[in-house]
């Protein structure tokens, strides 16, 4: 998207600046960074709850016969295995084995499909799995207009959901989906998020999208729901040690190179788009481990940030993807892509390069936080 294309607005966007938020850019869409403390909503969805707007997501539908076989040609997983009203995490890759996007496909029916990109990739991923369709028959459909996102996180989000709909919450598994009525409104229910705790996303009407989220702030009130922005998001995901794309995950790096080499099937029918270069980078990584992303724990107060060096002995040995505060931890944390010798936790010399001095950090085992079951 140009700088000079205009914003996209997503079906709250009223209620956002009735709620005092800092508005930002992401990805051509204009998003509720903070509307207060991003601290305390990153806090509120570890403690309690939040609720998030994720309309600039991208959905796009695949139905058709042949719609399986067209997604297990054109992404790396074994989606034909995927049952009806599951879910599943993969990736599309290039050729050449780099990542395209990481996506969450849903079976919504035996031969319908949604899957979902992520905002800055979702015209490449569209553009992709049409190109791919060629010869298959199924149909690519871009559903962005059709579907606004609100999620709701953290440990009180069943029972914040559960006061609104029927729908069997407790039978619904993670990575797994189901239709339901929520406060009235007809809505795909899906138990998967992006923050390291339970919840639930829930994808609706644009046109309903105000009234819900009106009733999911009301059914919250008592347990401490909060509104929360694109800020806290990122410290939630970096805390449980989810990828980013465009950080983690690039097209410069196969799976293999990002240590997520267990979502690529080769064991699936047929041929897939990157086979044969996943097959070498798997080769390459069983042979001598590429970089290994690992946790950074600050030493003291400075923060990492994405493209700072990881250094030991005086030597470079790798590259900060994600830094931020983390309000949990009470200290700066990072991810970065070490040089396997040095990715053992507690691997001691290792800093990073803060503006020309060398920081002291703790190498850890991702992810930072896991919540308790």
């Amino acid at each position: 998207m140009s700088s000079s294309a205009p914003l996209r607005h997503t079906a709250l966007d009223t209620v956002h600046r009735s709620l005092g938020a800092t508005m930002t850019d992401f990805a051509g869409w204009d998003m509720p960074l903070r509307y207060g403390s991003e601290r305390d909503e990153h806090l509120a969805v570890r403690t309690r709850a939040g609720l998030f707007d994720l309309s600039h997501m991208g959905e796009i539908t695949v139905t058709g016969p042949q719609a399986a076989a067209l997604l297990d040609f054109a992404l790396v997983g074994n989606i034909g295995s995927v049952g009806t009203g599951r879910a599943r995490y993969t990736m599309i890759c290039q050729e050449d084995g780099g990542i395209l996007d990481d996506l969450i496909v849903y079976r919504l029916a035996d031969t319908r499909y949604m899957v979902v990109a992520n905002a800055s990739n979702a015209q490449v991923v569209l553009d992709a799995l049409t190109e791919r369709a060629a010869g298959f028959d199924a149909e690519v459909r871009d559903d962005r207009d059709a579907y606004a996102l609100l999620a709701v996180q953290g440990p009180e989000s069943p029972g914040i959901l559960k006061s609104l709909t029927d729908a069997d919450l407790d039978g619904l598994k993670y990575y797994a989906g189901l239709p339901g009525m929520v406060a009235g409104v007809p809505a795909l229910i899906a138990r998967t998020g992006y923050t390291g705790e339970d919840g639930f996303e829930l994808f609706v009407e644009p046109e309903h999208a105000p009234a819900l989220w009106q009733a999911l702030t009301g059914a919250g009130e008592g347990v401490g729901l909060v509104p929360c922005g694109l800020s806290c998001r990122d410290t939630l995901r970096l805390e449980a040690g989810m990828p980013l794309y465009g950080h983690e995950l690039t097209t410069a790096l196969t799976p293999f190179d990002a240590g997520l080499g267990r979502v690529v099937k080769f064991e699936k029918e047929g041929d897939f788009v990157g086979r044969e270069a996943l097959g070498a980078a798997a080769e390459r990584a069983a042979a001598q481990p590429p970089r290994v992303l690992v946790g950074l724990v600050a030493e003291g107060r400075r923060v990492p940030r994405a493209g700072y060096s990881v250094v030991c002995g005086g030597e470079v040995i790798g590259e900060v993807t994600s830094g931020a505060p983390s309000p949990t931890l009470g200290k700066p944390i990072a991810m970065a892509y070490v040089d396997a010798a040095h990715a053992a936790p507690g691997t001691p010399g290792v800093g990073v390069d803060v503006r020309g001095n060398h920081e002291p950090y703790e190498v850890v085992a991702l992810p930072f936080y896991k919540r308790r079951k």
